[in-house]
C-alpha cells in the first residue's frame, strides 16, 4: 500500500456505535484517553498508524443515508472484531469486563500460536486481547 503525497498511512478502523458518549466511556476505561473526541466521531490511537474510531450509527446513516441498511438494525449481532496484541492481555480483558463487556471466552492459550480473550462490547462488537506465546 503507498502512501499518501506528502503525508504518512494511516489505517482507521471504524466501529458504528449506538451512543457515541456512551461507547467513548467504555472504551476510555479500556483503552485510555482518545486522540479525538467530537461529535460525531472519537479516535484512540492503537499504535503508529493505526486509529479505532467510534462514529455514532445515525452519523453514518445520514452520511451514506439508503446506499447501506441502517446499523441499528444489528443491534447487538457481532458486527466486527476487533483484535488486539497488547503486553498484558488479561488485564486488558479485566479492564473490558470492569467497563461493562460480557466474557465470551477468558484467557487461554489458542492453537494459533497466541494467549487471547474475548468479550462482547455493549454495542456487540467482538473484543480480543492477545500476545503472542513464547515458543
Amino acid at each position: 500500500m503507498g502512501q499518501p503525497a506528502g503525508g504518512e498511512s494511516t489505517v482507521n478502523l471504524i466501529l458504528y456505535v449506538r451512543d457515541q458518549a456512551a461507547a467513548t466511556a467504555f472504551y476510555r476505561r479500556v483503552l485510555g484517553e482518545p486522540s479525538l473526541d467530537v461529535p460525531g466521531m472519537t479516535e484512540f490511537p492503537l499504535g503508529p498508524g493505526t486509529v479505532l474510531g467510534l462514529m455514532p450509527e445515525a452519523g453514518i446513516r445520514q452520511l451514506l443515508g439508503d446506499a447501506i441498511p441502517d446499523p441499528a438494525g444489528g443491534a447487538g449481532i457481532p458486527r466486527a472484531e476487533l483484535y488486539l496484541r497488547v503486553d498484558d492481555p488479561g488485564t486488558y480483558h479485566a479492564r473490558a469486563l470492569q467497563a461493562g463487556a460480557r466474557e465470551l471466552s477468558p484467557l487461554t492459550a489458542r492453537d494459533w500460536g497466541d494467549e487471547a480473550a474475548y468479550s462482547q462490547d455493549p454495542d456487540g462488537h467482538v473484543l480480543a486481547f492477545a500476545r503472542k506465546l513464547e515458543a
